[in-house]
Formats: C-alpha cells, sequence, structure tokens
C-alpha cells in the first residue's frame, strides 16, 4: 500500500499516526497532538535535554514537554526529514530549529526519534539528541 492509498487523517498506519503528531506539534494543535497518544504513552525526553524525564499520559506530555518548549523557545519547529518504519516501530531522523528566548541564539541540531505505534496510537517515544547544542544555546555565556 502507497501513501496515496491512505486515508491520512484517520489511517492507523504508523508513519501516518507519527507524522500526525507532528503536523498538530507545528501547528501547536494540542488537542489533535494529544489524539495521537495512547492513553498510558510513556515519552522519554533524553537525559540532558532541559526537559529531561519519562512523562506519562496524553495530558502529562503536552503539558510538560510541548507548552514549556514554546516558553523557552521561539520558532520551535521539528524537521522531520526521514522515516523508518519496522512494524509498529518508527524512527524518524530530523531537525530542530528554534531561538532561545532568554538568550536569542538561535539553534540547529540532528535529532532521532523513536517511536512505538500500536492500535493507531503512539504508545512510546524516545528521544535522542545532541544535548551540549541545546544547552549552549540557552547559555548566555556559550
Amino acid at each position: 500500500m502507497t501513501y496515496q492509498d491512505t486515508d491520512f487523517t484517520t489511517s492507523s498506519a504508523p508513519a501516518d499516526v507519527v507524522r500526525r503528531q507532528y503536523l498538530a506539534s507545528a501547528t501547536g494543535d494540542l488537542e489533535a497532538l494529544r489524539a495521537t497518544l495512547a492513553p498510558d504513552v510513556e515519552w522519554t525526553e533524553m537525559a540532558g535535554f532541559p526537559l529531561a524525564g519519562t512523562y506519562r499520559t496524553p495530558d502529562g506530555v503536552t503539558s510538560s514537554v510541548m507548552e514549556q518548549l514554546a516558553k523557552e523557545w521561539d520558532d520551535w519547529v521539528v524537521h522531520d526529514d526521514t522515516y523508518v518504519v519496522d512494524g509498529e516501530n518508527v524512527v524518524v531522523l530530523a531537525r530542530y530549529t528554534a531561538t532561545n528566548k532568554a538568550t536569542g541564539k538561535r539553534m540547529d541540531v540532528r535529532v532521532a526519534h523513536h517511536f512505538v505505534v500500536r492500535g493507531g496510537l503512539i504508545v512510546r517515544f524516545e528521544q535522542f539528541v545532541d544535548t551540549a547544542k541545546v544547552r549552549d544555546a540557552m547559555s548566555p555565556d556559550a
């Protein structure tokens, strides 16, 4: 089945679910983003990242991650470049771009995201990112 054969807005195909999550995040539609997450989602931001930790529940993810990013960064964008799909596993190679509100420094950093999608919902997310580049953008002295 090709992408053109699916109804993207309702598809439970893992890559489509992940892509809808990125689009919802990009437009600030937290309700649509929460709709892509399982009730017992496990969302892990990498150790060393400013929001490091594991968050559970769709509301927990959006309030602890997306809303916090919006408070600290201007123009936060995830550029989801490459998708690698293996069953329920979706790995996305991407970039974060943003400007830190406190320092005015711009960030452009490569990332990898690993999603597990079951039953049309994201049940697990793990972030891999160069945390030093993120910290540099947040540090007035770097």
